[in-house]
Parts: structure tokens; sequence; C-alpha cells
């Protein structure tokens, strides 16, 4: 069992009814109930918790931490950001989704703008699966479709990924780096990119297939295989 927490903004699915109308619980009730369908124990925080709700204390029982952000980047406190790092320093997975790359905490990690091209029209993605043989991909198809979403396009202003797992293909024509593996210190972590709050993205059983691998993956330090049976982890040759 891993020990994952989801961090969530937390504040579009309270004030927009467009956002709400998808995720009524919030982003993190689904991706929550996801995880723990799986196995995972799984603790929740959001931006207006004090202290965000990553204390020392919850940091220190985090395997993975599992991070959504979409508009109140300014709003994250430097001196967290500075702690979730050491944190991932030290040896806690990280899997930020989506509009995550624009956070104060992944662009610190990267140490590049993680800027990116953009266009918000429920366009149809296809997600091609490049590197079959990563644990992260374990059990996912060579390729999935995520019918209505919004499409992220190149260049895409991050450090060459360690593997490269996923490419997206949209239907304008653009392609993504849509999911990218990094190791900085003791931790790894997985930037995955599907998902947007007004698209029912999350509940795509496919996407929490990955996010579940993802979690597998970066909570350890030797790489894993996953038993599609049953779910569980064993040291990958």
């Amino acid at each position: 069992m891993v020990s994952v927490t989801i961090w969530n903004e937390f504040r579009q699915e309270q004030t927009e009814d467009n956002v709400e109308a998808v995720y009524p619980d919030g982003i993190h009730a689904v991706l929550s109930e996801a995880l723990e369908r799986r196995g995972h124990e799984v603790r929740v925080a959001t931006l207006d918790d004090p202290e965000h709700g990553l204390t020392p204390s919850v940091l220190d029982k985090t395997d993975v931490l599992v991070w959504w952000e979409h508009r109140a980047h300014e709003d994250v406190d430097d001196a967290i950001v500075k702690r979730v790092c050491d944190r991932i320093y030290d040896g806690m997975g990280f899997v930020p989704l989506h509009s995550t790359h624009y956070s104060k905490l992944f662009k610190r990690l990267m140490g590049t703008p993680c800027s990116l091209d953009y266009r918000e029209s429920g366009e149809r993605e296809r997600v091609w699966t490049v590197d079959p043989g990563h644990p992260i991909a374990d059990g996912i198809d060579g390729s999935f479709v995520i019918p209505e979403t919004e499409m992220y396009g190149e260049p895409f202003a991050v450090p060459e990924p360690d593997r490269l797992v996923f490419v997206s293909w949209f239907e304008g024509g653009e392609v993504f780096r849509s999911g990218c593996c990094y190791h900085r210190g003791n931790g790894r972590i997985f930037y995955f990119r599907p998902g947007h709050e007004t698209y029912p993205v999350y509940r795509e059983q496919t996407v929490q297939d990955v996010i579940d691998n993802a979690v597998r993956w970066s909570a350890t330090e030797t790489g894993a295989t996953i038993d599609k049976a049953n779910r569980s982890v064993s040291p990958s040759e």
C-alpha cells in the first residue's frame, strides 16, 4: 500500500458552475476514490487548509504527492513550495497533473519556464504509448482516446525527460509530450498532461490506471512492475 496525498487547489469547483457540474466534490474526490479503489492509502490537502495542508508531519507520512493546480499559482506560499521540494529531493514521489506545469513547485523542480501552447476547444485527444516497456505504461494500450479536452501543444519549455512514456495528438494536428519522467535527488517525478477542470477526464478508467501506475512507480527507488491481477508492486528487472 502506497501512502498518497492528493493536493488540490480546490477553488474553481466551489466558485464556477461549469466546473462544479463536472467535479461537484472536487477533482481530489474523484482521484481519491480511484486510488483508494486501487489499494492506496489516500489523504487530501487543499490550498486553503492551514499550511496548504502540507505540514511537515503530513509530508513525512506521504510516499507520493499527486498535485492539481490551475488558477491560484501565486497564492501558494514560497515556504511551502520549498518544504515540498526538499521532501521530493529526499525521496517522496511527485505526480503533477495537467496545468500544474505552471505551478511554482513544478517550475522550481524543472528550472525552466514550463510554458506551452494551449487551446480550450473540447477537442479529441489520442494519447500514444511511446515507451511500452516502462512500468507506468504497464497494462495500457498502444493508444487511448480522451473524447473532449483542452489542447496542449509544443514547444513545452521543460528539460528533456529522463523517459518519455506518452505523446498526445490533437484534432488540430498538434502533438505534446504528455507523460514525462524525471529524477530530482532521490525523488521520482511523473508529469501527466491529460485532465481539465471542465471535462471529466479524471473519470476515464485508463487515465486513472496511468495515475495509479505513476503512483506505484514514483513510490519506489528501484522501479516497479504492476501485477495486473492484483495491482501489486514487485521490483523491476
